[in-house]
């Protein structure tokens, strides 16, 4: 056993294998001397900052493991450009207390009124929630589970996107799913249904989703599932895309068609 302290902290700092807190620890001590604090000050001190360190590594980890198509947060989204968006109801989802309950949220709307905004801030608080997130776009998981079906590794696949706390699957709608991609979208809610929450974002409203599937039993057994614990955001804004180019001067708002004057007889 080494005789000093400091060798000894050192060494138990190495074996737990705490390098942040080893690397600091130099600089700790001179803080703490300045101060002439206590040593179980310096203890709560030291294992803070050990704390800290992990959960921002940890995060930052969730972060890239979630792949989303930017970072963006509730406090980015401009709540007065949306009316019809319920502000109190998002920051109601905000305090995750639907990821706890295992429940879904759609947001519905036309492109660019803020959806995948919404669906990636929620996703980054689940994350500082401590919650595992993943987001891809039914685009991206219908090849993803296309490529998988001929490779034979379905059940690998389908294991990667049940396992998340929270799923987000963005732009569903866009495009029609054939036949094959209905049926493992079916399969994938049906594994998560009171298990796991799925945060979709559509441009689609429910009686159009029989086109989507192009199977309107199909639709209606994935809606069930979908909608049994679900919040749903309906989004009527315009579109912050067009609204910035409108104020760039580079569109101009529709204008009514002019009727023409009757002739006098």
């Amino acid at each position: 056993m080494p005789s000093w302290p400091y060798e000894r902290v050192c060494q138990n700092l190495e074996r737990l294998k705490l390098s942040d807190m080893l690397a600091r620890l130099d600089g700790m001590l001179e803080e703490a001397a300045k101060k002439q604090g206590l040593s179980l000050d310096f203890l709560d001190l030291l294992l803070t900052e050990e704390t800290r360190i992990r959960h921002e590594k940890n995060v930052e980890f969730k972060i890239r493991m979630a792949r989303f198509p930017f970072v963006k947060t509730l406090e980015d989204f401009d709540f007065s450009a949306q009316p019809s968006l319920d502000e109190r109801q998002v920051k109601e989802l905000a305090t995750l207390r639907f990821l706890e309950r295992g429940e879904n949220v759609i947001l519905l709307g036309p492109p660019g009124v803020g959806k995948t905004h919404l669906a990636v801030a929620l996703g980054l608080k689940a994350i500082l929630g401590g919650s595992s997130v993943a987001f891809v776009t039914v685009t991206e998981l219908m090849a993803v589970l296309t490529k998988a079906f001929q490779e034979q590794r379905v059940e690998e696949r389908m294991r990667l996107y049940t396992q998340p706390k929270l799923l987000i699957l963005d732009e569903m709608g866009y495009l029609p799913l054939d036949r094959m991609g209905a049926t493992c979208f079916f399969q994938l809610v049906s594994r998560r249904y009171e298990k796991g929450s799925i945060l979709l974002t559509s441009n689609k409203a429910y009686g159009d989703w029989g086109s989507i599937f192009q199977d309107s039993i199909l639709a209606s057994a994935i809606l069930d599932r979908l909608l049994h614990h679900s919040t749903t955001l309906n989004i009527k804004g315009d579109s912050y895309r067009l609204r910035e180019k409108r104020q760039a001067g580079l569109l101009q708002k529709p204008r009514g068609r002019r009727r023409r004057a009757m002739p006098v007889a």
